[in-house]
């Protein structure tokens, strides 16, 4: 499962980013073409996450559909998989949307003094 893997970079980065203040929300982006799972970052995510920053913090993720531009033609499709046809009949898609791995928002508690 490389969800783990990645759920730990994130964390690390958010981590880094935060400077020491508490976590309250982190947003991803995450396409639908990545071959990266949702619900298997979510649950990551709350494991790795313990004794940081983050612990406790909302994850929400937004899935980016996928999307490509027919090279013949020029039309766009939407795409469920990293590969298609187009309604002209050609193979050759340049992917548009899909692929994405995004921290979008990281939220911090702002601390009064």
């Amino acid at each position: 499962m490389h969800e783990l893997g990645i759920t730990q970079n994130i964390v690390v980065i958010v981590s880094e980013h935060a400077k020491a203040k508490k976590v309250l929300r982190v947003v991803l982006e995450i396409g639908k073409l990545s071959a990266i799972m949702p619900d298997a970052v979510q649950f990551c995510f709350d494991i790795c996450t313990q004794g940081t920053v983050l612990e406790g913090s909302t994850l929400e993720i937004i899935e980016i559909p996928g999307l490509a531009r027919c090279r013949q033609c020029g039309t766009e499709i939407a795409l469920d998989k990293p590969f298609g046809v187009c309604n002209c009949g050609s193979v050759h898609l340049d992917l548009i949307t899909g692929e994405e791995l995004k921290i979008k928002e990281i939220e911090i508690e702002e601390v009064c003094v």
